[in-house]
C-alpha cells in the first residue's frame, strides 16, 4: 500500500505541510510513523480525506451544475483578439487556460484579479503516474 509523507500529502491537497500536521494532530486525518519516526499518511486514508475535504468546501452558495470538474481560482491573464480571447486561471497549483469568444469575456466582465471558476468537461481524460 502506498504511503505519503506530510509534505507529499500537503502538495496533493494544495495546502501547507503545517496544515496537514494540524489536521493530523486534531485527528482529522490518520497518520502512522515509520522506523525513523516520520509521519506517513496511507494512500486510502489520503484519498478518503481529499474527497471529504472537497465536500466540505462546497457551500450552499455554489451554483447547481452537472459539471463536476470545477477549479475555483483567480484570473491571471486575459488576452483579447478581434474575435477570440484567452483567459488564464490559477487554481491552486493548477494553471487553466480557456479559449472563448471576445464577446463572452466582455459580457462576463472578466479581468485580471477577479475570482472565477474554470469548469472542465472533456470526452477524453488522460491519467499519468509519476
Amino acid at each position: 500500500m502506498r504511503s505519503y509523507t506530510i509534505g507529499q500529502a500537503a502538495r496533493l491537497l494544495g495546502v501547507s505541510p503545517d496544515t496537514v500536521r494540524r489536521w493530523a494532530d486534531a485527528g482529522r486525518i490518520p497518520t502512522d510513523r515509520d522506523e525513523a519516526g516520520k509521519r506517513l499518511v496511507q494512500g486510502p486514508d489520503l484519498a478518503a480525506f481529499s474527497v471529504a475535504l472537497a465536500a466540505e468546501a462546497q457551500s450552499e452558495d455554489t451554483a447547481h451544475t452537472s459539471a463536476r470538474n470545477a477549479f475555483p481560482g483567480i484570473i491571471t491573464a486575459v488576452k483579447l483578439g478581434d474575435v477570440a480571447a484567452q483567459v488564464e486561471i490559477q487554481a491552486g497549483p493548477h494553471r487553466l487556460v480557456s479559449l472563448l469568444t471576445r464577446e463572452a469575456v466582455e459580457e462576463l466582465g472578466l479581468a485580471v484579479g477577479m475570482e472565477a471558476v474554470a469548469r472542465v468537461k472533456a470526452t477524453n481524460v488522460h491519467i499519468d503516474r509519476a
